[in-house]
C-alpha cells in the first residue's frame, strides 16, 4: 500500500511539473477606435516575449503557419478590406529553407469596419504560430470579442 501512495505522489508531481512547462510567449489584447459615426478600426495586439516571434499574414506556402484572422459575419458591422499589419522583419530561416516575415516584441494588426448600429461587438478567431531559435510551438486558435462603442 505504501508503494501505491509513493507512486501516486510521483505521478502527481510529474503532472504538476509538466503543466508548469506550458509555454505562452504571446499575449493577445484587443481594442477599437471609432473613425467617424459609421466606421471604426479594431486592433489586435500581440505582445511577444523576448526571443520569440510571430509570423506575418504574408508567408508563402511551405513555411510556418501565417497569422490569420476570420471575422464572424454580423448584421451590425461589415468588414472593409483586408487586415493590415506593419512592415515585418524578413530573413531566411534555415528550418523552413526560405525567407519568412515575422514580428518580435509586439505587433498591432488593424481591421477597418463599417458600423450598421451605434454599438456592436466584433467577434472572430485568430490563428498564429510562434517560434524562437530552438523550437516552434504548435499553431494556436484564439477566439476574440471586441466591443465597439
Amino acid at each position: 500500500m505504501k508503494k501505491y501512495y509513493v507512486m501516486v505522489i510521483v505521478i502527481a508531481l510529474f503532472a504538476f511539473k509538466t503543466q508548469a512547462q506550458i509555454l505562452t510567449p504571446v499575449h493577445w489584447s484587443y481594442g477599437a477606435k471609432r473613425i467617424n459615426a459609421t466606421e471604426a478600426v479594431v486592433f489586435l495586439r500581440a505582445t511577444i516575449d523576448p526571443g520569440w516571434h510571430v509570423y506575418s499574414q504574408n508567408v508563402k506556402d511551405g513555411g510556418p503557419v501565417k497569422t490569420s484572422f476570420s471575422f464572424n459575419p454580423s448584421k451590425e458591422y461589415q468588414i472593409i478590406g483586408a487586415t493590415i499589419e506593419p512592415t515585418p522583419i524578413t530573413r531566411n530561416e534555415k528550418v523552413f529553407g526560405m525567407d519568412v516575415s515575422f514580428f518580435e516584441t509586439s505587433v498591432i494588426f488593424q481591421q477597418k469596419i463599417r458600423l450598421k448600429t451605434k454599438q456592436t461587438t466584433v467577434t472572430g478567431k485568430l490563428e498564429y504560430m510562434t517560434c524562437n531559435d530552438r523550437q516552434c510551438l504548435p499553431p494556436e486558435d484564439i477566439d476574440f470579442s471586441i466591443p465597439v462603442n
